[in-house]
């Protein structure tokens, strides 16, 4: 008998029972479903995190002034004076793959404005910190190098900040502001950005020039880091290691002895935060993929049963003529036919259910191809595995015995 004609068969011995085949196939379809939803929810957080960290800012570099030491007692990161703007050029000098670079010092102190005041995190940085960090402006735009060289009082908000002091969604360029008692022009307001890798606010600061912070609002000559961007498909660790190298000869640190600096990039970071979320999304499938197999097993035992049923037509086939083989792939053909429409209705019904969590729950999802085929194939492989025994069940009848079954 051809194929077709046995998927023809197949299908008119499914449809005899239609509620049965309907029950058992729903075992399929909700067990695809879940793998589906499990693997879009785990997808998704994964791409979020991703976004996240390139929200901080693509191929970035990042120069920490690294932990101080007096005598027995170790400070903490950043308790170190050894980082300093002429670092930071040297590094713009003599570091070959360098794009952008903003030298950085940071504080919190209280701002006040005409109509009201916020305590929030002020940011010193470098003209090309907005280029860094992919971060366009909303109203206004960025202070310049020549604010940087002679600095400018000037600053940019987040909008968080601009909401506190002049209202959701006001315009306040070109409007004062007093940080430590010191009056500075607002200049620009940053689009919002939300929390960051870490779960901070990046819309609650205030950016100004680097050195407008060192000298007039903190009087110090040394920076907290140094951010830097490289060029586009420059090795990060090159870039890492030759930065290493050229602050141990400038801060004359003896080899053996430990950095007096800090330098990360936030590949280790994304390689630690995806890896994780990829082991939850593979724990996540695998439970949902119990329900497949549970439908896996009813699909035997359905099967089983419709040999049972059949006994007499099976005898009836075999008699006239019919291979073992032919009855074989006939009762491996109805378990396929019905593991596969299972699948394919559980696809979509997992698509559904993944739409819904992302505009109900506001929960970001992500179906990918992988997804499908993934378990579009496990479909597949269940109605081969579980409906081999039923049809070889039914291949190996006696004729004669099968003919006598009451």
């Amino acid at each position: 008998m051809s194929l077709a004609m046995t998927f023809l068969v197949a299908v008119k011995a499914l449809r005899r029972n239609a509620m049965r085949t309907a029950l058992t196939a729903l075992g399929m379809i909700i067990g695809v479903a879940a793998v589906i939803v499990m693997m879009a929810l785990g997808n998704g957080a994964r791409d979020s995190i991703e976004t996240q960290i390139r929200s901080a800012g693509s191929n970035m570099v990042t120069v920490s002034a690294g932990a101080g030491r007096f005598g027995p007692v170790r400070g903490g990161q950043g308790g170190t004076t050894t980082l300093t703007e002429a670092d930071a050029e040297a590094i713009r000098s003599s570091v070959s793959g360098i794009q952008y670079l903003s030298p950085g010092v940071n504080t919190r102190a209280q701002v006040v404005a005409a109509a009201g005041n916020w305590n929030t995190t002020i940011q010193g940085s470098g003209a090309e910190f907005q280029d860094i960090r992919s971060w366009p402006a909303q109203f206004g735009s960025f202070f310049t190098e020549q604010d940087v060289s002679r600095s400018a009082k000037v600053a940019i908000l987040g909008s968080v900040v601009r909401d506190q002091l002049f209202g959701p969604g006001a315009d306040p360029v070109g409007e004062a502001i007093r940080i430590r008692n010191q009056p500075f022009r607002v200049i620009g307001v940053l689009t919002s950005k939300g929390a960051g890798s870490f779960g901070q606010d990046q819309d609650d600061t205030v950016i100004v020039p680097y050195t407008t912070l060192m000298r007039k609002l903190l009087g110090q000559d040394y920076l907290r880091e140094i951010s830097i961007s490289a060029q586009a498909g420059v090795e990060l660790e090159t870039v890492t290691t030759s930065i290493e190298t050229l602050l141990r000869e400038r801060h004359r640190i003896n080899p053996g002895d430990e950095d007096d600096f800090m330098v990360r990039t936030l590949d280790e970071i994304a390689g630690v935060l995806t890896q994780t979320t990829t082991t939850m999304t593979y724990l996540l499938a695998s439970i949902a993929a119990v329900s497949l197999l549970v439908g896996g097993i009813g699909i035997m035992n359905i099967m089983l049963v419709s040999v049972t049923e059949r006994t007499r037509e099976i005898g009836l086939r075999l008699s006239v003529g019919a291979r073992d083989v032919d009855v074989l792939l006939q009762f491996l053909t109805e378990a396929m036919v019905l593991s596969l429409t299972g699948g394919a209705l559980g696809v979509a019904l997992g698509f559904g259910a993944a739409s819904a969590l992302s505009s109900v729950m506001q929960w970001t999802t992500l179906v990918t191809t992988d997804a499908v085929l993934l378990s579009f194939g496990c479909a597949a492989f269940i109605g081969i595995f579980f409906g081999f025994y039923p049809a070889r069940k039914a291949a190996a009848l006696d004729p004669i015995e099968a003919l006598r079954f009451e």
